[in-house]
């Protein structure tokens, strides 16, 4: 057995490694991250004492870097693996070590990752590139994109039709066979022109259907009922707002726009506008509100050693308590007004915040400012309410179109708490500092656009919240690792092309290694046989 330079135990056949380019992207990569921390990180998800002893959590871990970063499956990664020096060499493992089996893959991503260690691989990576003075930038970018389920939604009477299925199997496995009480015979409700009444006689048929079984209900049969008890518990579910498919129960209907709508979850990330690193990542079901989980994206990124100065998002992000959060960390926001939360018309009104005070077009001022509380759809708002010199309106010309023929009664502007506040960030937003500072948000686009052409992003692998999670933060990590490589290339001395250095003086003492190219080839060979053989067997 041979140990190379780096600490790694290489065997004979660990020379042919010299043949990988120095400036391969998984040799910078490795260059740069320490990968070390994760056995660490994932000590405590494995049993020490009982049964066989687990495959090493780095090499698991970055297993799945290799899938997400080139996109491949599990059986595809271990196939891949197999064959390429280069992911045998990322790896740590000889030419001729055996390899996991692609199962374990799956087994690693459901029991032994979390969304927290996620987090936490995502924090350290990218500390690290702070310690190593990578990420220099102060500006923080944050934005959601969509992500398409693996599955189609179906209409409320399809869903019911499928639970009415499930109680019969569930009667079948408890009792042998669905007792003749027990109505089998499914209304055809495509027949029934009227989609309401179509819902209200499948709604009624299931119902009838869970309280005749309910009588001969065994362990299968109550879990169908129960699970169909909380499908129809649903009041949007009856409106097509809620649970669309009961394959993935998570997904849920979201908005691209005003005309054009999506099926599934919302992927939430924040980047250095810069370095273009991901520094936090998260998902949520297509109904979430964007920036309504910012403040965690926020305190990791921080929590990384980064310092963060500027922070750009689009309108979703024009909200009172992102920028209150802003303000106390002393975050300058570049954020462009949203008209949802800011409704003055500046053709009309303007205001002056030394004075308190707002002005109409004509010149005329408010004289005196009262709080007022609104309560609309159950939430109670706080209202400042302007008044305007009653004398000033009684004279102006536009009197009738302002406020009405009233002549006993002064023009009143009710706005928002926060209006004043508001209207100040929508003036400095109009000046070329602002809107030359703001192209910088452009950065997320392309980050969004990398991650769904190139790392399948665009739709999800497989089913549940949880699930979408774990492969949005490996996509995260994944494009933060090739991200990292493309750095590392950049700062490079340009006076060092690649085959010189001491690299390369280094690798010309295996020079022999060439000679072995043969024996290597025999070698995978062998292994894409016996892989062939195992799979059809």
């Amino acid at each position: 057995m041979l140990r190379t330079e780096n600490g790694k135990q290489m065997s004979f056949f660990s020379m042919l490694y010299d043949k990988i380019p120095e400036d391969h992207v998984l040799k910078r990569i490795w260059n740069v991250v320490d990968f070390d921390f994760i056995n660490e990180l994932l000590e405590d998800s494995y049993c020490k004492n009982f049964g066989r002893p687990a495959k090493e959590p780095a090499l698991m871990m970055k297993l799945c870097f290799l899938e997400y970063l080139y996109s491949l499956s599990d059986e595809k990664v271990m196939e891949e693996a197999s064959l390429n020096l280069a992911f045998l060499w990322f790896l740590g493992l000889n030419p001729e070590d055996t390899l996991p089996h692609p199962s374990l893959l799956a087994k690693f991503r459901t029991q032994r990752l979390k969304d927290i260690t996620l987090d936490e691989v995502i924090t350290e990576i990218v500390r690290q590139c702070v310690e190593k003075g990578m990420i220099k930038g102060t500006g923080l970018a944050v934005d959601t994109t969509h992500i398409e389920a693996n599955c189609t939604k179906k209409v409320p009477e399809r869903i019911m039709k499928h639970l009415a299925k499930k109680i019969f199997k569930g009667l079948e496995k408890d009792n042998g066979t669905v007792p003749v009480t027990v109505n089998t015979t499914i209304p055809n409700y495509k027949e029934i022109e009227d989609h309401k009444e179509a819902k209200s006689t499948m709604k009624a048929y299931l119902e009838d259907v869970m309280e005749k079984a309910g009588a001969y209900a065994g362990e299968e049969t109550q879990k169908a009922i129960e699970e169909a008890k909380e499908v129809l518990s649903d009041e949007r579910f009856m409106l097509q707002k809620g649970l669309r498919s009961l394959v993935d129960k998570d997904a849920r209907v979201g908005s691209k726009s005003k005309t054009s709508q999506f099926y599934g979850y919302k992927a939430e990330f924040a980047m250095t506008t810069d370095e273009r690193i991901i520094t936090a990542a998260d998902a949520h079901n297509g109904e979430y509100v964007d920036g309504k989980e910012f403040a965690p994206l926020l305190e990791k990124t921080l929590h990384t050693g980064m310092e963060v100065s500027e922070f750009y998002g689009d309108k979703a992000y024009f909200r009172k308590d992102i920028l209150d959060a802003l303000n106390e960390k002393k975050i300058k926001g570049y954020i462009p007004v949203s008209a949802s939360v800011y409704k003055i018309d500046e053709e009309l009104f303007a205001y002056n915040k030394d004075s308190d005070e707002w002005f109409c077009f004509m010149g005329n001022r408010t004289v005196s400012c009262k709080k007022t509380k609104q309560t609309k759809r159950g939430k109670t708002y706080e209202q400042l309410s302007y008044l305007f010199s009653k004398q000033q309106c009684i004279d102006c010309p536009h009197r009738d179109i302002c406020i009405g023929k009233n002549k006993s009664k002064a023009r009143k502007l009710k706005v928002a708490a926060s209006a004043p506040l508001f209207y100040e960030l929508s003036q400095e937003q109009k000046q070329p500092e602002f809107q030359e500072k703001y192209k910088k948000r452009a950065a997320q686009e392309w980050k969004n656009a990398e991650m769904k052409r190139f790392h399948g992003m665009s739709r999800a692998r497989g089913w549940g919240l949880r699930g979408i999670r774990i492969q949005v933060k490996l996509t995260a990590i994944a494009v933060n690792l090739k991200r990292i490589a493309a750095l590392a290339h950049a700062s490079k001395p340009k006076n060092e092309e690649p085959g010189t250095g001491n690299a390369s003086k280094k690798g010309h003492i295996f020079v022999f290694a060439s000679t072995f190219v043969h024996i290597y080839a025999q070698f995978a060979k062998n292994k894409a046989q016996n892989l062939c053989t195992a799979r059809c067997a």
